[in-house]
């Protein structure tokens, strides 16, 4: 996927086609490096598994597999100049979309059985453990926003419509986006609640790692409490923020102009993380004093 993402991103140099109102080869690119911080950490995930290690492998060798076929579609439709997404055109085109459906369908399946086992394995560091829970499971929450998508989109009628689903909200896809990742400024995009979805797998146990680090230098960090307290507050900020993005989406909301109800839930989001960070951060009087005795605290 690292090759590949290198190959797509000189395609949408060189190549001036455009699908759907953007470059012909940026989904492709998008999927590529979207799979490169997803797979590794996936696989690093399964690393830690204590019991059910070969159901585990299977799993993820199964997503491994789906990944791939799903990225051969969208570069071969790519490569044709074809919208992969929702192309009911011709028979053709309407056979590789729902290659691509039941793809999707499989490689959630593939992480679901992963994050039940994750759910019952036994992981040493009670923070990176909640983290990794928290963050599966978001994954795949945010993976099943895919499902939402494929549903037809106003004055769509399956067998009769050449594109039946839809990215965009209140507003027809192709329309004036974001640069880079494509979103729409005018409407609505359930691609953005999918993406924030996807990888708090990478994001909420790099967190955990940060602060994991960060413990040598910071007296508070050192108590395992403190860093498990932490994680459940980061997953539980990151799931309301998940949830905030797709109730934007779902309102035909552009994430850059959201309205009066959307900031003021936002705003209640930063001040819970906030609070919950200084309350996570208090050492209480006992524990305190014992690491002073220790050394960690002058």
């Amino acid at each position: 996927m690292a090759v590949m993402a290198v190959i797509f991103g000189v395609g949408i140099v060189v190549d001036d086609r455009v699908v759907a109102g953007a470059p012909v080869w940026s989904k492709p690119f998008k999927f590529s490096v979207s799979f490169v911080a997803y797979c590794p950490s996936l696989a690093w995930a399964l690393s830690l598994l204590t019991r059910g290690r070969r159901v585990g492998w299977w799993a993820g060798t199964v997503v491994s597999a789906a990944c791939l076929v799903e990225m051969a579609i969208i570069t071969g439709q790519a490569a044709r100049g074809r919208r992969s997404h929702f192309n009911r055109e011709t028979p053709f085109d309407e056979a590789l979309f729902n290659a691509m459906a039941v793809t999707v369908v499989i490689l959630w399946l593939g992480m679901l059985v992963i994050a039940v086992l994750l759910l019952r394995t036994r992981i040493t560091d009670r923070a990176t453990a909640w983290a990794l829970r928290s963050g599966i499971s978001l994954a795949l929450a945010g993976a099943a926003v895919g499902f939402l998508m494929s549903q037809p989109a106003p004055g769509q009628r399956r067998g009769v419509s050449k594109v039946v689903g839809a990215h965009s909200v209140g507003v027809p896809d192709g329309g004036p986006s974001m640069p880079l990742t494509g979103w729409s400024t005018t409407g609505g995009d359930l691609r953005i609640p999918h993406f924030f979805g996807m990888h708090a797998l990478q994001l909420l146990p790099l967190l955990v790692m940060v602060v994991t680090a960060l413990a040598p230098r910071f007296a508070r960090l050192a108590d395992e409490r403190v860093r498990l307290r932490l994680a459940l507050l980061a997953s539980g900020v990151y799931a309301a923020a998940f949830a905030l993005v797709l109730w934007q989406a779902l309102r035909g909301q552009a994430l850059i102009h959201p309205d009066g109800v959307t900031l003021g839930v936002a705003g209640l989001i930063v001040v819970a993380a906030v609070l919950g960070t200084y309350g996570s951060l208090r050492v209480p009087g006992h524990r305190r004093a014992q690491a002073h005795e220790a050394g960690l605290v002058s």
